[in-house]
């Protein structure tokens, strides 16, 4: 057993209290001194560094509202919908409860967006960085399940239908697809088996998995430190300490960024507290009109399209038709076939032969055959596989391959510096570029299809994978500036 600290009989009653405690609960005390006011963080933090606090704010927002939803919500698909305008309607202050969880919700993917751009700019993902920026990434992941989930709840035109064409798609992945959408529902159709399966998930367990991770973050970037602006590490065996070991680069994050955060937490508040009160529905972007409307299995919307912060990878996902998957048949092809051809010996026929069964299963042969109207169909009978698989499959691949790249990040990325402020200039309009791409296809997945938005969307998703699967070799080229061996900063 430890020995108690003692403290002067002078000392005032929080102090007294404070002594009290420490003694009685050390652990809780040492724990605060090592993720708080003991751990030492850059000092040139700018405005990009207030998105990592906001989503935390923001997840405790979610649950604390979520809680108070639940008391009230009904999952069953005879009474969600009811149950949500009893909310609105009849519970007392049930109407901000209500807009504070939608809202939060969009607020949480705009600050996780703004947070993950600032680990992209300043390198955040790279050595010794990687195992923070994993779970950062299955953050994300798990974020977009519990959205989607909870998105169903409130049992709305939009929310059912949306459902329906999300869970579907799972039943182009082949030979387990339509049993896996089927364990999804619950249901040969969403029902109240679905609604109910979403509930549980919505409720407790996907939230216990992003609790769980956004731990995991945290202690992980404690113990290899935060990344900076200039990409300069402060924590290193070359970096200069005080006689304490204390890094002369670095400030204790509390009190400094505690109370440096709470300016970002003012201003966040404000706005969000002015799209509660203003602007809850965002023009139908937050909660969309037809959501105002109770599911009916009977009638279909004319145009179906999920919440906006997916909208970008569902623009992908619609961008793969039978034609353009031909095309990518072949830029797999010439990749594989360009790119064996640095491998040794043993391994091109390998990576060809790989190249050439990707290019047939994406559907170079039927592309052909349509581009040149050749008729293979006795072909394609005898051998089925030749016929490609179905365009919506590999729509669905590329959908998930969008959200997955994200975690290869720290390996692809090939630059001798970290930092955005250190690489060549057109590198800037390379992430803007990107960011620009990013923001056309998130709102032609809000548009119904035409053919001029296909085009866009297929050239968007073609320049989306580009960015990051030729990051080996654009990010190392250009005249690269030299890094600082202490980090820039300016008292404000």
């Amino acid at each position: 057993m430890a020995e108690f600290k003692e403290i002067s009989p002078n000392a005032t009653a929080g102090q007294k209290l404070g002594n009290w405690l420490e003694n009685r609960f050390p652990t809780a005390f040492a724990e605060y001194e090592k993720h708080l006011s003991g751990y030492y963080a850059p000092k040139n933090f700018n405005f990009w560094y207030f998105f990592g606090s906001l989503s935390l704010l923001v997840l405790v927002i979610q649950i604390v509202t979520g809680i108070f939803l639940v008391m009230h919500y009904k999952p069953d698909a005879n009474l969600a919908f009811a149950s949500v305008e009893y909310i609105m309607r009849d519970v007392p202050w049930g109407w901000l409860v209500r807009y504070m969880h939608s809202t939060g919700a969009s607020a949480f993917f705009i600050v996780v967006y703004l947070h993950m751009f600032r680990g992209l700019m300043y390198g955040s993902y790279r050595k010794p960085r990687e195992l923070v920026w994993i779970f950062g990434c299955a953050i994300f992941l798990v974020l977009m399940a519990e959205a989607f989930m909870g998105y169903l709840l409130p049992w709305g035109q939009m929310s059912y239908w949306g459902a329906q064409v999300i869970v579907n798609l799972f039943s182009a992945i082949p030979f387990i697809g339509p049993d896996l959408a089927l364990l999804i529902r619950g249901d040969y159709v969403v029902s109240d088996a679905t609604l109910n399966r979403f509930f549980s998930f919505h409720v407790i367990a996907v939230p216990l998995v992003l609790l769980g991770l956004v731990v995991a973050h945290l202690l992980a970037l404690h113990d290899v430190g935060s990344n900076n602006p200039d990409g300069v590490e402060i924590k290193g065996p070359n970096a200069p300490k005080d006689a304490q070991g204390h890094p002369l680069d670095g400030i204790p994050f509390h009190p400094y960024y505690t109370v440096h955060d709470i300016l970002g937490v003012s201003v966040f508040l404000m706005v969000f507290s002015a799209v509660i009160f203003f602007a809850p529905e965002a023009g139908g972007y937050f909660l969309e009109f037809n959501n105002f409307i109770p599911a009916d299995p009977l009638k279909t919307p004319p145009h179906i399209a999920p919440v906006w912060y997916f909208t970008p990878f569902y623009s992908m996902l619609r961008a793969i038709t039978s034609e353009f998957a031909g095309v990518l048949a072949i830029i797999v092809l010439g990749a594989g076939f360009f790119g064996g051809r640095r491998l040794p010996g043993i391994l091109k026929p390998v990576v060809w032969v790989v190249a050439i069964v990707a290019a047939i299963l994406l559907g170079l042969l039927p592309a052909l055959a349509n581009w040149f109207h050749l008729s293979l169909a006795g072909l394609f009978k005898a051998v089925p596989v030749l016929a490609g698989i179905d365009a919506k499959f590999w729509g669905v691949v590329v959908m998930g391959g969008s959200v997955i790249i994200l975690f290869f990040l720290p390996w692809l990325d090939h630059s001798p510096v970290k930092s955005i402020r250190y690489r060549p200039s057109w590198h800037k309009w390379v992430y803007g570029v990107f960011v620009v791409v990013f923001l056309v296809l998130g709102y032609l997945g809000v548009q119904p299809p035409s053919p001029v938005g296909e085009r866009v969307s297929q050239a968007g998703t073609l320049f989306y994978f580009g960015f990051f699967l030729l990051m080996p070799w654009w990010s190392r080229l250009g005249e690269f500036k030299p890094v600082p061996d202490r980090i820039t900063f300016a008292a404000h």
